[in-house]
């Protein structure tokens, strides 16, 4: 219902304004949207957008500069925060928000929106198996830490993964970490310093942003397309903001699908490294190509490319572990701050188990048996979506996601509230968008959309929205 009372509409824009700073959508120094902009995108007068950021200059939470417009005061910031433990349901619809709903929700919520796969998907007898083979081991495996660089054994099978590829590594190139996350959150410590500027795609794995504010750096986005990032507008950022790092998925890109051709990869490479700019290529869904497509790591010959990546969607969420592959100076001082932040590299008990599963033939078999069971999956989660009127932006050649367009130009973000209600978290688009530019997309884990009650319960609510 259209609010009438122009108080509460200047009090709604101000929340929105608090709302952005607390979830570092908005930084310190950061300039607020202007006037107009704004009006337009809270569907209010210019006056009172005036009004809201006069009162909240006021309170000193922001400041005008002359002839500039209104920025973040440095002063007044909230310190960092995930989410407002009494309301998790009310908060914003952030980055935090599907990572919060999906974590956190019991067994009874369908997930469509989440990030991994079923439970009985996943090579639950092969890892049972080396749970057994593991309780009878020494007991210094059992007892103490693990080694700094991580488990040798598991680092060599990962070698020979990367010289398939055409990556000619060392074992002193190559470094294991507690999860995925933690191996982005060491290099953020070790390349960045509050105020870099670092670009990922818009769309992205909305982690990232939420990562990358945490380490408070400036964020941009590079438009991506079905073929990768828009290379003139990639171009473009270079000249003007002159990043420090480009952070990307070369293959099954998260969240659209997509994968790098082999002519955006080189023209990509050229500009980066005519800016010096460094590239981290998480590779966390190159399992799940049906052939592999190319990666910067392997074109660069990890000389300006940074790849990481996890086993956490293949094998286990429970059981993690990370890596990282870089020039071994690199390592070295990441070696470093690993044992400062963690004192060690990732658990032994969990490197013997995944180690113990990729030297066996079951994890090859498993891996053929998921592409398979992910291509039937697509095709049914496709046409169950069609018949609503939500499209996909492509087809992707793997994995699990489908980056899709709803009806109508439907606000996602209002369709994912609705749905939560009735016990179904959704990936609403822009979580996933810089620019905020996604509103109208929708993120779908197809393995997770495959129960008749998200088919239904959508229905309703879209027929509800028109």
């Amino acid at each position: 219902m259209p609010r009438s009372d122009a108080g509460t509409r200047t009090t709604d824009v101000m929340l929105a304004i608090r709302n952005k700073i607390a979830s570092r959508s908005l930084a310190p120094g950061d300039r607020l949207p202007s006037i107009r902009s704004f009006a337009a995108t809270m569907g209010v007068s210019p006056t009172t957008v005036v009004e809201a950021y006069d009162r909240l200059a006021a309170e000193g939470l922001i400041r005008a500069l002359r002839g500039s417009g209104f920025y973040v005061s440095t002063t007044a910031l909230p310190p960092l925060k995930l989410a407002e433990a009494e309301s998790p349901r009310a908060r914003a619809v952030d980055p935090f928000w599907v990572s919060r709903q999906s974590l956190d929700s019991d067994d009874a919520v369908l997930k469509p929106g989440c990030g991994w796969l079923p439970s009985d998907w996943m090579p639950n007898d092969a890892l049972r198996q080396a749970i057994r083979r593991l309780a009878r081991t020494d007991d210094n495996l059992l007892a103490y830490y693990g080694s700094t660089r991580g488990s040798l054994p598991l680092r060599r099978l990962l070698l020979a993964r990367f010289a398939e590829e055409g990556i000619q590594a060392t074992p002193d190139e190559v470094m294991l970490t507690s999860t995925g996350t933690q191996s982005l959150d060491l290099i953020c410590r070790f390349l960045l310093r509050p105020g870099d500027t670092v670009m990922i795609d818009d769309p992205c794995y909305f982690n990232f942003q939420a990562l990358l504010k945490a380490h408070q750096v400036n964020i941009i986005g590079v438009p991506y397309t079905p073929t990768g990032p828009d290379l003139t507008a990639f171009e473009a950022l270079l000249n003007a903001e002159r990043p420090r790092v480009y952070l990307t998925n070369s293959a099954l890109h998260n969240p659209t699908g997509a994968t790098l051709p082999p002519q955006t990869a080189h023209r990509l490479l050229n500009a980066a490294a005519q800016h010096e700019m460094i590239i981290i290529e998480d590779d966390i869904f190159a399992d799940f190509e049906p052939e592999p497509s190319v990666r910067l790591a392997a074109l660069d010959g990890l000389n300006r490319v940074i790849r990481i990546g996890s086993f956490s969607k293949t094998l286990s969420a429970s059981i993690r572990c990370g890596y990282i592959a870089a020039q071994r100076d690199w390592i070295d001082g990441l070696v470093d701050l690993q044992v400062a932040t963690n004192f060690g590299g990732p658990s032994p008990v969990a490197t013997e188990l995944i180690t113990h599963v990729l030297a066996g033939g079951s994890y090859r078999k498993h891996m053929e048996e998921l592409r398979r069971k992910l291509a039937r999956a697509r095709r049914e989660v496709v046409d169950r979506l069609h018949r609503l009127g939500i499209e996909p932006w492509l087809l992707p050649r793997g994995g699990f996601y489908l980056w899709c367009r709803l009806p109508d130009r439907l606000d996602a973000t209002h369709v994912a509230q609705a749905t939560l209600a009735e016990g179904i978290v959704l990936a609403p688009g822009n979580v996933f968008s810089v620019s905020q530019g996604a509103s109208d997309f929708m993120r779908f884990n197809v393995a997770h959309t495959l129960d008749p009650r998200i088919e239904r319960t959508l229905a309703e609510i879209l027929r509800k929205a028109r």
